[in-house]
């Protein structure tokens, strides 16, 4: 009986993820089934919907609905400064070979709320890379990537945020970057110069590039594995040979059949390098 239940969900899980599909070009099939799952249980809860199958009626006919849904399955996980160690990888092991081009192409794939981007600014800017430096940040959701665009976070979270920087091995006082507003606090809109804020769907969307580094932390945890190879290999036709790939502590190249494209600047951080030959041996100039 059990079982039968489960299956049941199942086929209304995958019913309402190919409606979510044909009707507004979100794509959620391949990502992983239990994050899949949590987000619809969270949303039938708030929303007092019985069945799935209900729940999929509101998202088809009425569209305020969905987009409460599709902000369930934004991953919106982040923090400025996430994880300092890997933004001292970067200044140490990165920032001195970005140095040595005329101009600098970053996506930011999976940007979320932006916390992200204005730290990788930041580092920049402290690097003396800003002004030949251009962020590419990107989400799938609309009202996320405006969220990121207007650059303001709970004040509560700065002394959190201060840390992570000074233990990232920021040079300044952190204060230095944003303006209190009451609750709140607004970044420095000159961070902003160097940031074209865009909505992009790495599920469906196509190449990004020729980025000369990609950052996308902590985003292909919720993919499975079809999925997973699928972004990495539109990774690798954005970048540009020697270009730096960033991925989450939790992420691997490893099982993705295109690892043997990269050298490991640092495992502990997941930090890989696009080697000079393509799969098929031709080396590709970066113009």
């Amino acid at each position: 009986m059990e079982t039968d239940i489960q299956e049941s969900r199942d086929i209304e899980i995958d019913l309402l993820l190919e409606a979510v599909f044909r009707k507004y070009g979100h794509d959620f099939r391949d990502y992983i089934r239990v994050h899949v799952k949590r987000r619809i249980d969270h949303r039938m809860r708030v929303s007092g919907c019985n069945h799935i199958s209900e729940m999929q009626h509101r998202i088809l006919y009425d569209r305020r609905f969905f987009e409460t849904f599709l902000q369930d399955f934004s991953i919106n996980v982040t923090e400025l400064f996430r994880d300092p160690s890997f933004y001292l990888a970067v200044r140490r092991e990165v920032a001195p070979v970005l140095k040595t081009h005329p101009h600098i192409k970053i996506w930011h794939a999976g940007c979320a709320t932006g916390e992200e981007v204005y730290s990788m600014a930041i580092l920049l800017r402290e690097e003396g890379l800003s002004q030949k430096a251009r962020i590419y940040a990107t989400d799938y959701h609309p009202a996320v990537v405006q969220q990121a665009r207007a650059g303001i976070y709970p004040i509560d979270m700065m002394k959190e945020y201060t840390g992570n920087y000074q233990k990232s091995g920021g040079r300044r006082s952190f204060a230095d970057y944003y303006r209190a507003d009451y609750d709140s606090v607004i970044f420095d809109r000159s961070l902003r110069d160097g940031v074209i804020f865009a909505d992009h769907n790495l599920v469906t969307d196509g190449v990004f590039g020729d980025m000369h580094m990609i950052v996308c932390r902590n985003v292909l945890i919720y993919f499975n594995r079809n999925l997973q190879h699928r972004v990495i290999r539109l990774f690798i036709d954005s970048l540009l040979p020697g270009g730096f790939l960033c991925l989450g502590k939790k992420e691997s190249l490893r099982f993705t059949g295109c690892d043997h494209l990269f050298e490991t600047v640092s495992d502990s951080e997941k930090i890989f390098k696009k080697r000079l030959f393509d799969s098929g041996d031709r080396i590709r100039r970066d113009q």
